[in-house]
């Protein structure tokens, strides 16, 4: 069966426009760049890929940005303390701290201590309630992107069943939860699956959507999907790669070669929901910059 590519890049690249549209808009009417900055912990190969595409991407749309690197080692109070100096700053719209976080600090405690108004990660506890009862909030970044990619490509979930392999506060619970709601995309049903999910693949061949967000690289095989599915892959492993110059590559959570031909609608990785994820945090920051009307 001819299956379509979800093109998270050109996705990506067509909000981009639009974001910097908004910009140009903002600057003409007396009001000032949107102003996103990051704060790094360590060296984590990932977390410095991600960050380098948010600093680029806010250079693309035209936003300030503001990088700030800490060493592996800081202190938990030293990282709070930058995280007030952030809250207290009126330059700066949204910020996120990049996760994962050295072992020694509490990672839940640092997500709290940002300002729920600057909570452009959508992870603070009273954004993700203002979420699970449908109140306007910041959404977790890589579920809206989700969101974005169906929207885009008209892909009716109304009524659908969907599967979602992964129950993380970042991806799979909130994801399930947005779908489920009464909105568009949304009014599906909605199983989430887990490590201790039984008869995994009876559950998967139902799904007329599959979501796969487990970190586990190249988990679903064809056995697991139905013909005509939408597929999902949020995976982002790292794997080494004697292949590529930088000596690792992207692997996804979909055997893409052998699922890809059942289906309707796929995402490869690299290339799928990674970019939407960034392109959503610019529009909660964007989001943040209009709520705050500077």
């Amino acid at each position: 069966m001819a299956y379509q590519i979800i093109d998270g890049k050109m996705v990506s690249e067509h909000i981009k426009l639009q974001i910097a549209e908004a910009v140009k808009q903002r600057l003409a009417s007396g009001l000032k760049k949107p102003h996103l900055a990051a704060v790094l912990v360590g060296n984590d190969g990932g977390s410095e890929t991600y960050v380098g595409h948010k600093v680029k991407a806010c250079a693309q749309v035209g936003f300030d940005s503001t990088l700030i690197r800490m060493d592996e080692q800081v202190s938990e109070l030293e990282l709070l303390s930058v995280i007030g100096d952030l809250n207290r700053n009126i330059d700066i719209d949204g910020f996120i701290v990049q996760l994962p976080l050295p072992k020694h600090i509490d990672e839940q405690k640092i997500i709290e201590a940002i300002s729920p108004e600057k909570d452009v990660d959508g992870f603070h506890p009273v954004n993700v309630g203002k979420m699970v009862i449908g109140l306007p909030s910041f959404l977790p970044a890589t579920p809206f992107g989700i969101l974005e990619l169906l929207k885009y490509y008209k892909i009716d979930t109304s009524g659908k069943h969907v599967v979602v392999l992964g129950r993380s506060n970042i991806v799979g619970t909130p994801l399930a939860l947005l779908l489920s709601r009464k909105s568009k995309p949304g009014d599906a049903t909605v199983t989430i699956c887990h490590s201790r999910t039984k008869n995994l693949s009876e559950i998967t061949l139902q799904a007329d959507i599959l979501i796969a967000a487990l970190g586990n690289p190249e988990f679903v095989g064809a056995e697991m999907v139905k013909d005509g599915a939408v597929v999902i892959d949020v995976g982002t492993t790292r794997v080494p790669s004697q292949e590529t110059k930088s000596g690792f590559r992207l692997k996804g959570d979909v055997l893409f070669e052998e699922v890809a031909p059942k289906c309707s609608y796929i995402t490869p990785v690299p290339g799928g929901v990674g970019p939407m994820t960034i392109v959503s945090l610019l529009k909660n920051t964007l989001l943040a910059a209009d709520i705050s009307k500077k």
